[in-house]
């Protein structure tokens, strides 16, 4: 084991980012360039965008979930996560390379249309950032006593993580997407076979009374997984019902489906409200405090998809009142790619300045539950700013720095908050069942907002629906218990 690491000084955190840095890059790069390139150069619909979107969620409920409860089991490698964060970084390398060669790799194939082919391309990037992410997160709590260190551990991680964030849209505003997303290859494959060779990982985890166990005893069932995402069912049964029409081309005229979901989901998230913890075990406490969290936490990620697929779409059609099936001369496309960039470029740039310099100060004096819930206050009130001011690009950029407290507090102190409340031994299997809260809400973007947006005569509908959301888990964010540790109470 390295010194670093024994002393857990902030050289080892900032090494103990670079793996999940490099699938934030990643990323980064899609959120930057994927909507902009099909719109673009492949010439697809904002639905059909919602679609190839809507493949990296599809991903992440296979990919997380799975690659957690594996990572939790084997020992490969002298590493429980390495093996995954190994494969993952060279596969999301491999799809950034293909990405602005679909049309290539079509013609190749001998077929006639890109869109099934920048699925495939879509699904495995996301898939492959999937299968890295999980585990890049989880080693963080693996290798880090609970309490402050891990709370720093994950602020670090973003702020390193959202240092190279900023980096990949600095890359895509001066210069452009396609040199962005080159550099992009190079610098995943790096950053995430590298540094886990330096990085010493427990043979044996902790379980939540403290006990160390062999993570191959660990047991789980698809009736435990449920009972343990239950906030989650009326996502859940949407997306399924979404994927399933969308493939088979059925349109419905009405949205009882989509009312029945939104009942569904509001029955169990008060239902998990207003469970008591009293008298419950250690165990039972974090797994009711684990399903408010992942009720709050979904709200969140509704709408900051709607803002990462449609923001292009917002561009076009507010800032230079171009009609969605305009005919846009190419450079003005490049401009409207540039002002996404640097839209999301100022975004990362808060996002990673805040969380180890800002937010973990405030962390230990009101509490990281607290600090998350003003921080995700504060980004509905950048969205609702959005709808009403955001018609040029200077004000846009200027919400968008707003925006980004909320983006610092979403991609750090969830984690901490959530790993404490979850038994150690299992930390991959609820990382990935964590990740749900994620891309649940993320087909419902894909699928459900996608359809509204483009149906819609104003696109202003993109940032009703997000301020809506993000006010919702604001308030739910408040009725989640903070986790004292031991160390903390001293």
């Amino acid at each position: 084991m390295l010194n670093i690491q024994k002393k857990l000084t902030n050289s080892f955190y900032a090494l103990l980012s670079l793996p999940s840095t490099a699938m934030g890059f990643a990323l980064s790069i899609q959120i930057s360039a994927l909507s902009w390139i099909l719109s673009t150069k492949y010439g697809l619909k904002i639905d059909d965008v919602g679609l190839v979107w809507a493949a990296g969620p599809i991903a992440g409920i296979l990919g997380q979930v799975i690659i957690g409860i594996i990572s939790d089991k084997v020992w490969l490698w002298k590493g429980r996560r390495r093996p995954f964060i190994f494969i993952g970084g060279f596969l999301a390398a491999l799809m950034l390379l293909a990405l602005p060669n679909i049309d290539v790799i079509s013609k190749s194939l001998g077929l006639n249309g890109i869109l099934g082919v920048a699925i495939v391309v879509a699904l495995t990037l996301d898939l492959a950032i999937n299968v890295s992410f999980n585990p890049t997160r989880s080693i963080i709590a693996d290798v880090t006593p609970e309490g402050v260190e891990r709370t720093k551990g994950y602020s670090w991680m973003q702020t390193i993580s959202g240092t190279f964030g900023v980096l990949a849209y600095v890359i895509g505003a001066v210069w452009n997407n396609y040199v962005l997303i080159y550099t992009g290859v190079g610098l995943v494959l790096i950053l995430s076979v590298i540094p886990p060779f330096f990085i010493e990982e427990p043979r044996e985890l902790e379980t939540k009374d403290g006990s160390a166990v062999q993570s191959k005893g660990n047991k789980t069932s698809l009736i435990s997984i449920l009972k343990d995402i239950q906030p989650l069912w009326g996502f859940l049964i949407y997306a399924v019902y979404a994927i399933a029409t969308r493939m088979l081309q059925i349109k419905f005229n009405n949205y009882y489906v989509e009312l029945a979901c939104f009942i569904i989901t509001i029955y169990f998230i008060i239902k998990v409200l207003l469970k008591n913890v009293e008298g419950k075990s250690k165990s039972e406490a974090g797994i009711i405090g684990f399903k408010k969290v992942l009720a709050a936490h979904s709200f969140t990620w509704i709408g900051i998809q709607t803002m990462f697929i449609y923001m292009f779409a917002y561009v076009q059609y507010k800032v230079y009142n171009f009609a969605p099936d305009a005919v846009i001369p190419g450079s003005v496309q490049i401009e409207m790619g540039r002002i996404v960039s640097i839209s999301f470029l100022i975004l990362n740039a808060v996002g990673a300045v805040l969380p180890a310099f800002v937010l973990e100060p405030i962390t230990r004096k009101i509490g990281r539950v607290k600090t998350h819930a003003f921080c995700i206050l504060s980004m509905a009130i950048g969205y609702a700013g959005m709808l009403f001011l955001g018609f040029s690009p200077v004000v846009i950029y200027i919400l968008m720095g707003v925006l980004g407290i909320g983006w610092a507090s979403t991609i750090s102190l969830p984690f901490a908050i959530m790993s404490q409340k979850v038994d150690q031994a299992k930390m991959g299997l609820y990382m990935g069942l964590f990740n749900l809260a994620v891309v649940l809400p993320q087909l419902v973007a894909s699928f459900g907002v996608g359809q509204a947006v483009n149906e819609a005569p104003n696109k202003s509908l993109i940032f009703i629906i997000s301020t809506f959301t993000l006010a919702v888990s604001a308030a739910l964010w408040f009725f989640v218990k903070e986790d004292v540790s031991p160390v903390e109470e001293r």
